[in-house]
């Protein structure tokens, strides 16, 4: 079973920065067409500091973490074992190109189900521009296979 004292456990926050070729790139594999996501003279005139970061695109900043998925380290959980299990996203402001972010994390729950052969940890993160204005609040769910 997992540790639920770890329920409330902060992760060293980290800083990185949004560089076009990076929302370019993620807008394309998307499918976006919107052009404030790959033509920067297209998201200024929408008003906009430069290219416009696609919906979802706080999941690429979390891979800069210094340390992949800390939480498999800090619980001890293979990851052959693990599915993602949800992924929620709140907006609060736009992340543009030039923009440098940082990245907080913690474990918000832990919880199991059938008896333990499932058991899942609820991970909140919160993204937060270079004028300390939060942008984006991310909640996701692992589900981690015992049986």
């Amino acid at each position: 079973m997992l540790d639920k004292s770890k329920i409330g456990h902060v992760f060293p926050s980290f800083t990185t920065a949004v560089e076009k070729g990076r929302l370019k790139f993620f807008a394309k594999a998307l499918g976006e067409t919107n052009p404030v996501y790959t033509d920067e003279a297209a998201a200024i005139k929408a008003g906009y500091r430069s290219l416009l970061a696609p919906p979802t695109f706080t999941a690429v900043l979390d891979q800069e973490s210094p340390n992949f998925l800390p939480v498999l380290d800090l619980l001890g959980i293979d990851i052959a074992k693990i599915l993602h299990g949800s992924q929620a996203f709140e907006y609060f402001a736009p992340i543009c190109a030039g923009d440098t972010i940082r990245v907080e994390g913690r474990i918000s729950d832990i919880f199991d189900k059938k008896g333990g052969a499932l058991e899942f940890v609820v991970m909140e993160s919160r993204y937060t521009n270079q004028d300390g204005q939060l942008t984006t609040k991310a909640t996701g769910t692992l589900v981690v296979r015992n049986s």
